[in-house]
């Protein structure tokens, strides 16, 4: 049996570095991000559709999608945003299943699929569990202005064009406290691996 466990997490709550642990610990996962990139790559379907709706302003000279421009667009725009989804998440999808049906073929224990907004695009019913990695607001917001180095009003900006991290805490499964330190994290994320293999054996 293979568990599939839904990582997420809002922007700077630490996702990124659960994610780096769950690695380390040899355990697949499949970057929703990534896929992501893959997807708006020059000649790709999707790349093709962003370029027709927000035109060439949004493209580098070598004609790859400068995704700060793009990111600028749509953090300020939620309708954009919107068409945007609309574009890049079926394919991402369709990248992302077909890496986990490979590792369910695979006979993994468990395999992760980070997907930084699940819950905002529905895809819920792509995992069994779906973890959650949360932190304060307070916190979110300071490691947001240190981390990219930007404004509060900026930061801000970012954070309120996902779903509140409140929000998500209701509705996951489980959730790792991230506002401590990464040894506190790791703990907690030991303790879950180690009770999610009792039940894949």
């Amino acid at each position: 049996m293979t568990l599939v466990i839904g990582l997420t997490g809002g922007i700077a709550s630490g996702k990124s570095t659960v994610a780096d642990m769950f690695k380390e610990m040899g355990i697949e996962v499949i970057d929703a991000d990534i896929e992501a990139r893959k997807a708006v790559e020059v000649g790709e379907v999707a790349y093709n559709q962003i370029v027709t709706y927000f035109g060439e302003g949004i493209l580098n000279d070598d004609r790859t999608i400068n995704r700060s421009k793009l990111g600028e667009i749509i953090f300020h725009d939620s309708k954009k945003r919107q068409i945007l989804n609309e574009i890049v998440h079926p394919d991402v999808r369709r990248r992302m299943n077909d890496k986990k049906e490979s590792a369910i073929l695979r006979r993994e224990r468990i395999v992760v699929l980070d997907i930084p907004l699940l819950f905002e695009s529905g895809l819920k019913q792509m995992v069994d569990v779906v973890l959650l990695v949360y932190v304060e607001n307070d916190v979110q917001l300071q490691r947001l202005i240190n981390r990219n180095q930007l404004t509060k009003k900026e930061a801000l900006a970012r954070i309120q064009s996902q779903m509140p991290i409140s929000e998500k805490r209701k509705l996951a499964d489980i959730v790792i406290n991230n506002n401590g330190t990464i040894e506190e994290t790791k703990k907690q994320l030991n303790e879950l691996i180690t009770e999610w293999k009792t039940i894949t054996k």
